[in-house]
């Protein structure tokens, strides 16, 4: 099965629309459920970690750090080799990498979706549901999040740095949010916090860029534990 899903990878991009599939990729509103996640944010607040526009620009940039660190790696590989094998091989890996169950479970749900809805919008890569359906049906990935968008990206004609700073985005983008609909920062103070960090965002990109998968490690220890903390929430907004 695999040979023959690896043997349907045939897809050229068009130059002229591939600038429009970047940006609805990036688009919140394509429905991959990021917005259902706080990247622990909501964890952290309760435990008085985060109080504070500042608090929150320290907790976004290791947070990044973190997404660099643990996830590009994956991201890249993924983009610049996307086919079965090395995915089902990296999805396996990055399972078991990833320790705190709350984080995990945010990872295949996102992966998951993102995967679901490729394979709808962009229909002129009919890999994407080939490549969803076999392996749905062998059970032999999880789907996690940060293999899939390399794929994706790769597949869609994404270069290797542009996936990588897109993935760094989506994470800043989808914290900031977060941080909205918690109340911790209005809307305009959290469009200017985002542009300020920015700065920051660019230079972790170049730092763990074009990693390969053997040197993903964490570098915030303290705010997976956090986010792992996520479930024992009383009350509760986010799914992680």
């Amino acid at each position: 099965m695999e040979e023959k899903i690896v043997g349907s990878l045939h897809f050229t991009p068009n130059d002229s629309l591939l600038q429009w599939s970047k940006w609805q990729l990036l688009d919140s509103v394509l429905p991959t459920g990021g917005f259902a996640h706080s990247f622990g944010l909501e964890a952290a607040i309760q435990a008085r970690v985060v109080s504070g526009p500042e608090d929150l620009r320290t907790f976004v940039i290791h947070i990044l750090e973190n997404t660099g660190s643990l996830l590009l790696p994956f991201v890249y590989t993924l983009n610049t080799s996307p086919n079965v094998e090395t995915w089902y091989k990296l999805d396996k890996i990055l399972d078991a990498t990833l320790t705190n169950e709350v984080g995990r479970k945010a990872s295949i749900s996102q992966g998951s979706a993102l995967l679901r809805v490729a394979a709808a919008v962009f229909q002129e890569v009919p890999y994407f549901k080939t490549m969803r359906d076999m392996s749905l049906a062998s059970g032999a990935v999880r789907f996690h999040h940060a293999p899939i968008f390399g794929i994706v990206c790769g597949l869609l004609g994404f270069n290797a740095e542009t996936s990588q700073k897109a993935y760094m985005f989506i994470t800043m983008r989808d914290v900031v949010s977060a941080a909205t609909r918690l109340n911790l920062v209005g809307p305009l103070c959290a469009a200017v916090l985002q542009h300020q960090i920015a700065a920051s965002a660019e230079e972790l990109s170049k730092k763990w860029m074009n990693r390969p998968v053997e040197e993903a490690c964490q570098t915030s220890p303290l705010l997976d534990t956090v986010q792992g903390c996520h479930g024992y929430l009383f009350s509760k907004l986010f799914c992680s």
